[in-house]
C-alpha cells in the first residue's frame, strides 16, 4: 500500500546537538462494491452495496521517530469503517493500536493490539492473491487465522538476511463473564524465508481461553514468483479442546445453570465463534462450528499479470472438520436441549467445504483499481448455510482507492 505523507517535521538543531527526526504518515483505503449472492435466504438471492469487496475501508496513522544510534520509535493507529454507511466496521474503534521500538541491530518490539503471527504469515508469504492479500468479501483462510488480531500483545520481530521471524505473547488479564470472550492468552512464533522468488514459512499459535481450554493453530505454506506469474499453496489446521465437560449433567437444573448466558460454556461458544470468524462471517458454518475438534484447510492458487494493468487470479480452498459431537458427549435430554438451540453434531460425521474464487483486477493507476470477483461454495456434513442450503454463488464488482 502506497502511503501519502501528511506531514514531516524536522525538529530544530543547534550547533552543539542535532534533534531527532519525526514523521507522521496518513494512509487509507476506500473500497465499495456491488455484490450478488445466491441462496442468501430460502430461495432468495440478495443484491447489496457492500463496504469493501477486495479490502476493508480504513484510515490509519503511522508515526516514526528517528532517535539516532540505530533506534526508532514507532506508532500505528488504524480505524476500519463501512464506506457504504460511514459507520464503524467493528466494535473496536482502533483495529490496530500499538507502540514499538526498533533497533537496526536487534529487531523490533511492538506493544498493543495488532495482527497475530498467523495473519502475518498468510498475508506476507503465500497470500491468496498477489495484488491483494485476500478478498474481504470472501476470505476462507481467515477462518484459520484465529481472529487475525489479538489484544494486549507483545510481539518481537527480527530479520537476518532472507530469514524473518516473529514471536507473540498476549495476556488474558484474568477477565471473566462477558468480558472473557476476548482477550485470551496467546503464545506463538512464525518463521519465513523469502529470496524474492521463493517464499516459504510456518507458524504455530496457541490461545488459552478463560475456561482453560486451548485452541492451537498451525500453518505451513509457500509461494513462487517469476515475472508476471505468482503461485501459492498452504496448509493450515486449528485444534480445539473438548469443552463439553464445562456442562454439569448431574441434573436438569445443574445443566441449565452451567449452560446459562455468560457462563463458562456460553463464553466458550462465543469465543470459538470469534476464532472461526473468517468462515462464520460468510455464514458458511452455523452453530456446529463451536464444538469443532479439528479443522484442516488446503489452499492453492495462482495469479498472472496479463498486462501492466490487468491481473487475473484464481484460488481454491478445501476444508475438512471433525466434531466432538453433542450427541456423543451429552446424555440424550441434554443433547436435545442444545439441539433446540441449533447445536446438534455427531463425532461420526465429517464436515467438508470447498471454496473457489476468480478475480480480475484492472489498475487505472498505482492507487485506483476496479475488480470483478466470482465465488462458489459447497458444504456438507453437520453444517449448512443459515438458510439450510448447501451451495452458494457470489459475484462482486467494485472500486478501490488507496492513499
Amino acid at each position: 500500500m502506497k502511503k501519502a505523507s501528511l506531514a514531516v517535521a524536522v525538529l530544530a538543531a543547534s550547533t552543539s546537538a542535532a534533534w531527532a527526526q519525526s514523521s507522521v504518515t496518513l494512509y487509507g483505503i476506500v473500497d465499495s462494491a456491488v455484490r450478488y449472492t445466491s441462496n442468501a435466504n430460502p430461495g432468495v438471492s440478495t443484491k447489496q452495496l457492500i463496504p469493501g469487496g477486495m479490502s476493508q475501508s480504513r484510515l490509519g496513522v503511522n508515526v516514526t521517530e528517528d532517535m539516532g544510534g540505530g533506534f526508532k520509535a514507532l506508532v500505528n493507529l488504524e480505524h476500519r469503517f463501512n464506506s457504504d454507511t460511514g459507520t464503524v466496521a467493528a466494535a473496536e474503534f482502533w483495529r490496530q493500536s500499538w507502540v514499538g521500538l526498533q533497533s537496526s541491530d536487534f529487531g523490533q518490539i511492538r506493544l498493543g493490539r495488532q495482527y497475530n503471527i498467523l495473519f502475518d504469515l498468510y498475508t506476507s508469504s503465500f497470500a491468496s492473491f498477489r495484488y491483494s492479500p485476500y478478498i474481504e468479501a470472501y476470505k476462507p483462510e481467515m477462518g484459520l487465522s484465529m481472529a487475525a488480531r489479538q489484544d494486549n500483545m507483545v510481539k518481537y520481530l527480527a530479520q537476518v538476511g532472507n530469514v524473518y521471524g516473529e514471536i507473540q505473547v498476549s495476556a488474558g488479564e484474568g477477565q471473566s463473564g462477558a468480558a472473557a470472550i476476548a482477550p485470551n492468552k496467546t503464545i506463538g512464533a512464525m518463521l519465513r524465508y523469502n529470496d524474492g522468488t521463493w517464499a516459504v514459512g510456518g507458524a504455530y499459535l496457541q490461545a488459552t481461553e478463560q475456561t482453560g481450554k486451548k485452541v492451537k493453530g498451525t500453518v505451513f505454506g509457500a509461494s513462487y514468483t517469476d515475472g508476471p506469474l505468482y503461485v501459492n499453496a498452504s496448509w493450515g489446521q486449528n485444534k480445539f479442546d473438548n469443552f463439553y465437560d464445562l456442562l454439569d449433567q448431574s441434573s436438569g437444573p445443574a445443566f441449565a445453570a452451567s449452560a446459562a448466558t455468560n457462563g463458562a460454556f456460553d463464553i466458550g461458544v462465543k469465543t470459538r465463534g470469534a476464532y472461526t470468524s473468517g468462515l462464520l462471517g460468510a455464514n458458511v458454518f452455523n452453530l456446529a462450528s463451536v464444538d469443532i475438534k479439528t479443522r484442516n484447510m488446503l489452499m492453492f492458487g495462482a495469479t498472472y499479470q496479463l498486462t501492466p494493468q490487468l491481473n487475473l487470479g484464481a484460488n481454491v480452498w478445501l476444508t475438512r472438520q471433525t466434531h466432538y459431537g453433542s450427541q456423543d458427549n451429552l446424555a440424550a435430554p441434554f443433547a436435545a436441549a442444545l439441539a433446540a438451540k441449533g447445536l446438534s453434531t455427531s463425532a461420526s460425521t465429517t464436515d467438508k467445504a470447498s471454496f473457489f474464487a476468480f478475480v480480475a483486477d484492472y489498475a487505472f493507476s498505482k492507487r485506483t483499481d476496479a475488480y470483478f470477483e466470482f465465488d462458489h461454495t459447497n458444504v456438507s456434513g453437520n453444517v449448512t448455510f443459515g438458510n439450510g442450503m448447501t451451495s452458494r454463488d457470489g459475484v462482486t464488482v467494485g472500486l478501490r482507492h488507496r492513499f
